[in-house]
């Protein structure tokens, strides 16, 4: 890899458009780091001065550079190619391969190689993160599914595989054609796809198949890997019962990823087929998920079933049940993802942003996004483990979301103001830990979580 000059660190900062350079950030927590400690500032005016920016941003670039090829597996046990991992040798998850946190470490990874100026690292990204999408199409099933994880000694821990008829086991999350068109960006190349694309054609049709409700949503089978693992929406609800915001918007990203490349393999067919699924589930999204009452995005039962022929058999049924999901009325971050994934209309960003985004007793906090509204009553900051707790704590992934969605529809200065508040929540954990951790305190910006954890916290380099 090449040594990081402080020529290369400044002028790849100065690129991503972070302001003049400052001291670096040392000392304990954010006091001795220079930051504020908080509370936030209105969220039209920035957190940090250019020169706490510049220091806060240099050190996790610094920090992200040195343990970047710890995260670079070689080809190991069942991982026949190199593969990324989300967290440090010996911490948890570091013999692991997990679908969507190879995404979004590798779009960490890649950001980390072109601040730093690292042609070497980059191009050891690109390796990794094509050996680990074919590492997953390695154990994929007859049927099209994906296992979410693989260990390096065993392809299907979670049980994703299984052959039972129904199947309720879940499967990987829709991230796959997003992870490629990745690759395929950052390396100039998407030919070595090509023998691979139809696999990724048959693991749409195996979500489609055994995942979808009548509605056309897709639905998790049970709440094992689901990502935001304790999203009351889902966790310990019926099985094949919650047709999560995340689940579908990710199936939407993915699918208009898989549409642009085929496009770029010659695959008109392919490419229109995509096209009109991707359309067709953003406008299921539209009409099933979007509340007008409330202006929000929310996950949708689709367990409703009239059984009156059943119950009462030869009474005349009256009028039709004309619904056929309702909406679960919890509101998670997950409610903010159409505005990441760009199909939200202005109006309904706009709602999301001052009813929801900026409001003080619901998802707004000192250092980003809770990942569930405050004013809900499973709300708990407490630490867990397994699953992981997703009812408050601020988690970068949803920073990094709902600070994608307002760029998306022109927020700059809420953006910029998030993009603060996370940075100063890494560089403080960085400068009191010297690692950083999975998920956070949202007032106090203490670590609640899993030392050593890297994935997904990389893609504060793309925030500032």
């Amino acid at each position: 890899m090449n040594k990081l000059s402080r020529r290369n660190l400044l002028a790849g900062l100065a690129m991503a458009g972070v302001a003049s350079f400052g001291d670096s950030v040392n000392g304990n927590g954010a006091q001795a780091a220079g930051l504020p400690p908080g509370p936030t500032a209105p969220d039209s005016k920035p957190i940090l001065s250019p020169v706490a920016r510049k220091a806060a941003a240099e050190k996790l670039l610094t920090y992200f550079h040195r343990v970047a090829p710890q995260l670079l597996r070689p080809a190991q046990g069942l991982l026949r190619h190199p593969s990324i991992s989300p967290s440090l040798p010996g911490k948890a998850y570091s013999t692991q391969l997990w679908d969507w946190d190879t995404l979004w470490t590798s779009r960490g990874l890649f950001q980390t190689a072109h601040l730093t100026g690292d042609d070497d690292l980059l191009k050891q990204v690109g390796r990794h993160a094509q050996g680990s999408l074919l590492n997953f199409l390695d154990h994929q099933s007859e049927d099209g599914r994906i296992a979410i994880m693989i260990d390096v000694a065993n392809p299907d821990p979670l049980g994703c595989l299984k052959k039972t008829c129904p199947n309720i086991h879940n499967q990987a999350k829709p991230v796959f054609s997003q992870l490629a068109l990745l690759v395929a960006d950052q390396t100039g190349d998407v030919q070595w796809l090509a023998p691979q694309f139809e696999n990724l054609l048959h693991f749409y049709d195996s979500w489609e198949l055994g995942n979808q409700a009548k509605i056309g949503l897709l639905v998790w089978g049970d709440d094992v890997g689901i990502g935001d693992d304790n999203d009351p929406t889902t966790f310990g609800r019926p099985y094949f019962s919650s047709a999560n915001m995340l689940l579908n918007s990710l199936y939407y990203e993915d699918l208009r990823a898989a549409a642009e490349l085929a496009r770029r393999l010659h695959r008109p067919q392919d490419q229109k087929h995509l096209t009109r699924q991707a359309d067709e589930q953003g406008r299921r999204m539209q009409q099933y998920c979007w509340d007008s009452r409330d202006r929000f995005y929310y996950t949708v039962d689709v367990q409703c079933k009239d059984r009156r022929a059943e119950l009462l058999p030869g009474i005349a049924e009256g009028m039709p049940m004309s619904w056929q999901c309702l909406p679960l009325r919890i509101q998670m971050f997950t409610g903010f993802l159409p505005m990441w994934c760009s199909l939200a209309t202005p109006q309904q960003a706009a709602d999301l942003v001052k009813l929801h985004y900026l409001n003080d007793q619901t998802f707004h906090a000192a250092y980003g996004v809770r990942s569930l509204s405050k004013q809900e009553t499973m709300y708990s900051l407490a630490r867990s483990g397994n699953p992981s707790n997703w009812l408050g704590p601020i988690w970068i992934i949803a920073n990094y979301f709902v600070w994608k969605g307002l760029k998306n529809y022109g927020y700059k200065a809420e953006a910029a103001n998030l993009a603060d508040k996370t940075l100063r929540l890494l560089a403080s954990d960085l400068a009191t830990s010297g690692s950083l951790n999975e998920y956070y305190d949202p007032d106090k910006g203490a670590p609640l979580s899993h030392q050593g954890f890297v994935d997904w916290n990389m893609l504060v380099l793309e925030m500032v």
